[in-house]
C-alpha cells in the first residue's frame, strides 16, 4: 500500500466544523461561526489540492490510493473495510465539492448575515460536504451508501431550513421521501452484488465484472444496472423522480447552489460512471440510462420556458443538464458526462448565487415579472451572470460549449448513440438557450417593473414562496409597491458575496478548456486523465473514427442553435413583448400543462399520496389502531370495570342481601354434592 496520504482528513474537517458550530454555535459570536465553517471547509480544499498534487506525482501503477483504517463489517465470506481511495474520478468530484463548495460557503456568509439560526445553517452545510466527501472517497458501495444517506438527509435539513414556512418544510420532506424510493433500489442493486459476487469493493466487484460476456439479453448486470440507475434517478432528479429538486429552491438561495451544482445531484452521475463496467457489460441498462436521460432533458427544458421564479428557472435547468450528463453516460461516454458534471458546476452555481445577489438587490424578490432594467444598477452582478447564461447556453469559448457539444458528438457517433438522441439533444440545447436568455432580459434588460406588479401574479401557477432572505414580505399590494417601487432601495452585493461569483465566472470561461476537442487543435486531456478509470472498452465504444472536420460541422450546428436560442429571446422579451402573450393565449391548452408542470405533481397525488393518505387514515388509523388496538384494550377495560362494578355490589353492608347470598351459595354447594353422588 503507498504512503499514507491521509485521504481522512478531507471529510473529517467539515465534520469537525459541522460539530463545533453545531453544538456550541449558539453562544459563539457570528464571526467566529464564520470562522469555523470557512476555515473547516477551506481547508478541505486545500487539503484535496495537496492529495491532487501527490496523485500527479504518483506513478499510474500505484493509482487508485488506498487507505484502509479498519475492517466495517463481516459476516461470513463477506468482508467490507472502512477504507477511502483517491483516483483520477475522485480526485475531479473532491475539486469540485471543497472548490464550489468553500465558495458558496464564503458567499453565505454575506447572504445570510442578517438571518436567524446562523449556526445552525453553517454546520447543516458543513454537514452537506462532509457526506459528499465520504460518499466519493469510499472504495465500496456500503460506505458509498452511507454518503449517499447522508446528503440526503443534509438535504431535508437545508431545504427546510425556513421550516416555519410550510411550503420550504413540505419541501424537505418531499426530497426525503421521493428519494428514499430510488435507494431502495439501490439497496437491492447491493444485495444482489453481495449475492452473486461476494464483495462490495469497488475493486473486487470490477475484477470479477470484467471477464464477463456483453449480456445481449437481459440478466444479472442488466438488473443491477437498472437498479443502480432507479436509486441515481433519486439522487440526480430524472423522470420520474425529479419532482423533488424544483420544490428545492424553497431553501436559501446558497442551498440551492450547493444542491445543484456541486453535491447532491451530482451523486447519481458519480455512481453510474463509477459502475461503468457493470454498465458497459449491459447494454440494455445503458440505453435505459440513454433514454431516462434525453427524456429528462428536453421535459424539464420545456417547463423552464414559462418559469417566472429566477430560482425555479435554474432549477428546471439543472434537471435538464442532469438529463444531458445521463445521455452521455447512457452512450458510454462517461468521461463527457463527468466532464459536462465539472463545467455544469462551475456555470450554475454561478447562476445560483448571481439570482441570489438579484434577489438579495431586491429585498427578496424572485420574480422576474417585478424586475427589468437591472444592469445599471448591479453591473457586477450583470456581467458574471451574463458570463454564466452565455456559458450555459454553449456559445464557444465558453466551459459549457465544449462540454456540451461533446455529449452531443458522442451522442450521435457512439456504437451505443442514435441520431434520436442528437436530435433530441439539438432541440434541448436551442429551448436552453432560449429560457435561459428569456431571464436575462426580463432579470436585466428594459424598465423596471418591480412597481407595476399586480396581485393576481401571486395566485398564478407555478409561482412558489420566495426566500424571503430575511426580509419580511409586504403585506398589501400598496405596501409592495412602496417597498419596491423606484430604483432607491436597489443595491449591489457586498464582495464578500461578489469575489466568489468572479472566480465562478472565470472558471466558468476556462473551464472547459481542458477538455479543448482534436478537431480544433486540441489533445482531449480531460478524457486521457479519466482513461484508467473508465473502462478501455467503454472508451472504444464511445470514441467513432470520424474525420475532424465532420465533428466541426456539428459544433457548427450547437452554435447555429445557441445563436437561435439568443435571437428569439431578443425578439420575445426586448423587441416585440406582447409576443409571449400572444403566444400562450395562441398555444392555449398547451401552454397552460407547461405552466402547469404537465400536472405531474397533481398526478403523483392522485395516484399515490392521496390514496396512501386516505387508506392510512382508513385502514391504519381507523381500522387497525382505533378499531383493533384501541377497541380491545378499551373493551378490556369495560369489561374489567362492569366486573368490578357487580362485584362492588355484592359488598352493600346490608344483612338481608348478605344472607341471600348465603342461601344461594348453599344451594349452589347442595346440587353440586347431588349431581356428584349421581354420577
Amino acid at each position: 500500500m503507498n504512503s499514507n496520504w491521509n485521504l481522512w482528513l478531507i471529510p473529517a474537517l467539515p465534520l469537525a466544523g459541522c460539530a463545533l458550530n453545531g453544538l456550541f454555535g449558539r453562544r459563539f459570536p457570528r464571526q467566529l461561526v464564520t470562522m469555523v465553517a470557512l476555515a473547516a471547509s477551506g481547508a478541505a480544499f486545500v487539503w484535496a489540492l495537496v492529495v491532487a498534487a501527490r496523485l500527479a506525482a504518483t506513478p499510474a501503477a500505484e493509482i487508485p490510493h488506498l487507505e484502509v483504517y479498519g475492517t466495517w463489517l463481516r459476516a461470513g465470506s463477506l468482508s467490507v473495510p472502512f477504507a477511502f481511495m483517491v483516483d483520477q474520478l475522485t480526485l475531479i468530484m473532491l475539486l469540485v465539492v471543497t472548490g464550489v463548495g468553500f465558495l458558496i460557503h464564503i458567499y453565505s456568509a454575506g447572504y445570510m448575515a442578517h438571518e436567524g439560526g446562523y449556526y445552525r445553517f453553517f454546520s447543516y452545510l458543513n454537514l452537506f460536504m462532509f457526506f459528499m466527501l465520504t460518499l466519493v472517497l469510499a472504495n465500496n458501495y456500503l460506505l458509498m451508501f452511507v454518503g449517499w444517506e447522508g446528503v440526503g438527509l443534509a438535504s431535508y435539513l437545508l431545504i427546510g431550513f425556513y421550516f416555519v414556512k410550510d411550503s420550504a418544510a413540505s419541501a424537505g420532506k418531499k426530497a426525503f421521501l421521493v428519494n428514499r424510493i430510488g435507494d431502495f433500489a439501490f439497496l437491492i442493486a447491493l444485495f444482489l452484488l453481495i449475492k452473486n459476487f461476494g464483495s462490495l469493493t469497488f475493486s473486487e466487484v470490477f475484477a470479477q465484472v470484467n471477464p464477463l460476456p456483453v449480456e445481449h439479453n437481459a440478466g444479472l448486470l442488466t438488473a443491477i444496472g437498472c437498479l443502480l440507475m432507479v436509486g441515481a434517478c433519486g439522487k440526480s432528479a430524472q423522470i420520474p423522480l425529479y419532482v423533488w429538486l424544483p420544490d428545492a429552491m424553497e431553501g436559501p438561495t446558497p442551498v440551492s447552489a450547493l444542491i445543484h451544482a456541486a453535491t447532491m445531484v451530482t451523486a447519481g452521475v458519480y455512481m453510474v460512471t463509477r459502475s461503468n463496467p457493470v454498465f458497459f457489460r449491459a447494454p440494455d441498462a445503458l440505453l435505459m440510462v440513454a433514454v431516462i436521460g434525453t427524456l429528462t432533458a428536453i421535459f424539464a427544458a420545456t417547463i423552464g420556458i414559462v418559469q417566472n421564479d429566477i430560482k425555479r428557472v435554474l432549477a428546471y435547468s439543472t434537471v435538464s443538464q442532469l438529463g444531458y450528463m445521463f445521455m452521455a453516460c447512457g452512450v458510454a461516454a462517461f468521461s463527457a458526462g463527468i466532464f459536462h458534471l465539472m463545467t455544469h458546476a462551475f456555470f450554475k452555481a454561478l447562476l445560483f448565487l448571481g439570482a441570489g445577489s438579484v434577489i438579495h438587490a431586491l429585498g427578496g424578490e424572485q420574480d422576474m415579472r417585478r424586475m427589468g432594467g437591472l444592469r445599471k444598477r448591479i453591473p457586477y452582478t450583470f456581467w458574471v451572470m451574463t458570463i454564466a447564461t452565455f456559458a450555459i447556453a454553449g456559445f464557444f469559448p465558453l466551459a459549457g460549449f465544449f462540454s456540451k457539444d461533446e455529449i452531443l458528438w458522442k451522442a450521435l457517433t457512439s456504437e451505443h448513440g442514435s441520431r434520436w438522441f442528437w436530435a433530441v439533444g439539438i432541440i434541448t440545447a436551442f429551448i436552453t438557450s432560449f429560457y435561459m436568455f428569456r431571464l436575462w432580459f426580463m432579470t436585466f434588460f428594459g424598465e423596471y417593473r418591480g412597481g407595476q406588479a399586480k396581485a393576481s401574479h401571486a395566485r398564478d401557477h407555478g409561482h412558489a414562496a420566495h426566500d424571503t432572505h430575511g426580509h419580511t414580505q409586504p403585506a398589501t399590494e400598496a405596501q409592495a409597491q412602496h417597498t419596491t417601487s423606484g430604483h432607491s432601495h436597489i443595491h449591489e452585493s457586498p464582495w464578500v458575496m461578489l469575489a466568489p461569483l468572479v472566480v465562478l465566472a472565470v472558471l466558468s470561461i476556462v473551464g472547459g478548456w481542458i477538455g479543448w476537442p482534436e478537431a480544433i487543435g486540441g489533445n482531449q486531456r480531460f478524457d486521457h486523465f479519466l482513461s484508467p478509470v473508465i473502462s478501455v472498452h467503454a472508451e472504444e465504444a464511445a470514441a467513432a473514427e470520424i474525420e475532424h472536420s465532420k465533428e466541426l460541422i456539428f459544433a457548427g450546428i450547437s452554435l447555429l442553435v445557441a445563436f437561435a436560442g439568443l435571437f428569439f429571446a431578443w425578439l420575445f422579451y426586448h423587441r416585440k413583448r406582447d409576443l409571449p402573450g400572444r403566444a400562450a393565449v395562441w398555444f392555449g391548452g398547451l401552454y397552460e400543462a407547461v405552466l402547469n408542470k404537465y400536472y405531474v405533481d397533481e398526478l403523483y397525488n392522485a395516484i399515490f399520496v392521496n390514496p396512501l393518505v386516505k387508506g392510512s387514515r382508513t385502514l391504519l388509523w381507523r381500522g387497525i389502531d382505533a378499531g383493533a388496538i384501541d377497541g380491545t384494550i378499551n373493551a378490556s377495560a369495560v369489561g374489567a370495570q362492569e366486573l368490578s362494578a357487580g362485584v362492588g355490589r355484592m359488598q352493600s353492608g346490608n344483612i338481608r342481601s348478605y344472607a341471600g347470598w348465603i342461601v344461594l351459595g348453599a344451594v349452589a354447594v347442595v346440587i353440586y354434592m347431588i349431581v356428584e353422588g349421581a354420577r
